[in-house]
């Protein structure tokens, strides 16, 4: 799903959002205040924590981007990293250093097959993340916004000429880029905790699934995640926990090497 939030910025700007992990780091840690401080109902939790995040992501684009008249996609990045800083200092002010747990989303008890033990957590995480894939592959085929998204991924000038308003597009782009991320760390938050400078693994991780499946490329982006996430499990359980993220960065190496286009290519709009 960080990769996901990757490749929808990735699309509209031809830049690489470098503060997408703070939106998951976010995403958590505001479920965590919202419910496990203010002791709000889960389900509010959920949606006022996306709100939330997805208006730091708006206003994140509007104060930075927006007001720059093409901007090279250089000065693009690096206000991104400017901004990931910034959120990762402002995360620490308001809820410190430690970590915090959150509940899980139910109280199924562990599932057990041969001998391995499923968090139940983990089919939350499948579910919400199939839910997220199906609703953007509908948006963006079938809704008005979505072709227009489509259109500026595929020729921003072309598609100012047809009337689209190029930049609420990226606009949109950052606010659906950062509710993307805010369910990514609500959803894994009970399996890891969440602190204020989790973020950044978190976006390494997601960087390299969008490298792997192929950058701008949302299937080939979820495809990636699932076999990184596989091969760093299988690499923990034979080799070393120790190695376990080394594994996922070898994987994205031997792509930049073997298929620099990733492994499905970035997605070509018909």
């Amino acid at each position: 799903m960080v990769a996901i939030g990757f490749n929808i910025i990735y699309n509209a700007t031809d830049a690489l959002n470098f503060a997408q992990g703070e939106f998951v780091m976010l995403g958590g840690m505001s479920m965590i205040m919202f419910h496990g401080i203010l002791g709000i109902n889960m389900a509010v939790s959920f949606f006022l924590a996306v709100l939330l995040v997805t208006a730091v992501g708006i206003l994140f684009e509007r104060l930075t981007i927006h007001p720059l008249k093409k901007p090279p996609l250089v000065t693009v990045i690096l206000i991104t990293i400017a901004v990931s800083i910034l959120l990762k200092g402002l995360a620490m002010l308001a809820w410190g250093k430690d970590s915090y747990p959150l509940e899980p989303f139910s109280s199924t008890k562990p599932i057990m097959i041969w001998g391995a033990v499923i968090n139940a957590q983990i089919l939350w995480v499948l579910g919400i993340t199939l839910a997220v894939v199906l609703l953007l592959t509908y948006f963006f085929k079938f809704t008005l916004i979505g072709k227009s998204l489509r259109a500026c991924a595929m020729n921003r000038d072309a598609a100012a000429c047809m009337g689209i308003n190029v930049k609420w597009m990226v606009t949109l782009s950052f606010g659906m880029s950062a509710a993307i991320g805010a369910v990514a760390g609500m959803i894994i938050t009970p399996m890891t905790l969440m602190e204020y400078d989790r973020g950044a693994v978190l976006g390494i991780k997601g960087f390299s699934a969008a490298v792997v499946g192929g950058v701008g490329n949302s299937l080939g982006a979820m495809v990636a995640g699932l076999l990184i996430g596989i091969v760093e499990s299988f690499g923990a359980g034979f080799v070393s926990s120790g190695y376990k993220d080394a594994f996922g960065f070898l994987i994205m190496l031997l792509v930049l090497f073997l298929r620099p286009g990733g492994l499905l290519g970035k997605y070509e709009v018909e």
